[in-house]
């Protein structure tokens, strides 16, 4: 029953970090393992979507640390975020297909814990609260964090763009 209700969170915030569908697909079943093994710890006087995200986030980290795989991935993109735009010409979505690129490049730069920072306040849209639960962290440093993801992702953006121009 938590597989079925929350698979679908677990499996998008995996695949968000990692960028690879394969990858998420192996994490996700990874931290529904580590979850079976971990609900005797769980305490009830808390929000267990926040719980489940927390630990979920601590094993993408904790993995990324222990094999730096991203690296070898940063460029593998499921369709849905390859796709272009309906009605749009194929320029349009070569277009597209570049900046999604130049931005995962740019989250891959980031540490993980500003990226996973900025994850899910601007990708997944979750608020700052939300975020600040997950995380487990403070809701200021929480918004340091992703201030700082969002200047740094925006200069890596610029240096990219300009490296580009310069060729």
């Amino acid at each position: 029953m938590l597989v079925n209700t929350y698979s679908k969170r677990v499996f998008n915030l995996a695949y968000q970090f990692v960028g690879s569908y394969q990858e998420a697909e192996d994490l996700t079943q990874d931290i529904f393992l580590k979850l079976y093994g971990a609900l005797h710890r769980y305490d009830f006087e808390k929000n267990f979507t926040a719980w489940l995200l927390t630990m979920a986030k601590n094993h993408l980290i904790d993995t990324y640390r222990k094999t730096k795989w991203e690296k070898a991935h940063r460029d593998e993109f499921d369709e849905q975020f390859a796709a272009p735009e309906a009605g749009r010409g194929p320029e349009s979505g070569l277009m597209q297909e570049a900046d999604r690129k130049l931005v995962w490049e740019g989250l891959n730069r980031l540490a993980p814990e500003t990226r996973m920072a900025v994850i899910l306040r601007d990708i997944q849209e979750k608020r700052y609260e939300e975020v600040a639960e997950i995380l487990d962290l403070p809701l200021g440093t929480v918004k340091s964090r992703i201030n700082r993801g969002r200047l740094q992702l925006a200069k890596i953006l610029k240096d990219r763009k300009e490296d580009a121009y310069d060729l």
